[in-house]
């Protein structure tokens, strides 16, 4: 009988064949061919995916938006039901009238927010979250529990970097760090040239109707 070959060089031709062939190869095979070929991407690398890059102007003005710290309170009661502007202003400690007409009337530009008004006398205005509005509740609810929860750590944080700074800035400004300055220049120049960012659009006072009574309150 004629031999030809060693009994490693048979199986690897015979692996060989079963994968050109989209069968499986035992691992334990002694003399197999492996399975991903040198310089290869193994199976979990290739499916993974990165998230990306913020798109432009349009997302920014959106975490603008819903980072407010005013939007999250007001997202966050308006978590708890429908509200008239004067049960908001008083569960918003520290807002003014004009600052909540301005959040709210942004939040209602950007969908997350709809008003109703009620054709009864005296005029009553409503406003609640939208579908997409209510999205945000879990994750601004996490926030303000992260922000209660480390208000101490912060502050003791807060106080410990003035203390170790104060001296330095009595007695001379710091060094610049070089890379924040060449940011810096970088981003006046992307300013000067006209490319950056167009301002968000401004919202006409009113949005064209008369204030309510209650949000005159």
């Amino acid at each position: 009988m004629a031999v030809t070959g060693t009994d490693g060089a048979m199986r690897a031709a015979a692996d060989a064949s079963r994968l050109a062939a989209g069968a499986t190869v035992p691992a334990s095979s002694p003399g197999s061919v492996p399975a991903s070929l040198p310089g290869s991407l193994p199976a979990s690398a290739e499916t993974v995916t990165r998230r990306p890059l913020l798109s432009g102007c349009r997302a920014r003005e959106v975490l603008h938006r819903v980072g407010d710290k005013w939007s999250v309170f007001v997202i966050d009661r308006l978590g708890q039901g429908s509200m008239r502007f004067s049960e908001l202003r008083r569960g918003i400690d520290g807002i003014t009238g004009r600052m909540l007409t301005v959040t709210l009337r942004g939040l209602e530009r950007d969908g997350l927010v709809s008003r109703t008004i009620h054709p009864v006398i005296p005029p009553r205005v409503d406003y609640e979250l939208t579908p997409m509005g209510r999205t945000l509740l879990q994750t601004i609810e996490q926030l303000i529990d992260w922000a209660d929860s480390h208000v101490a750590d912060i502050h003791a944080a807060q106080t410990a970097y003035d203390a170790r700074h104060a001296q330095d800035a009595a007695d001379a400004p710091g060094p610049v760090d070089p890379e924040i300055a060449a940011c810096e220049a970088a981003e006046a120049a992307h300013d000067t040239d006209g490319s950056g960012c167009e301002p968000p659009a401004r919202i006409a006072p009113g949005h064209g109707e008369p204030f309510a009574p209650d949000e005159l309150a």
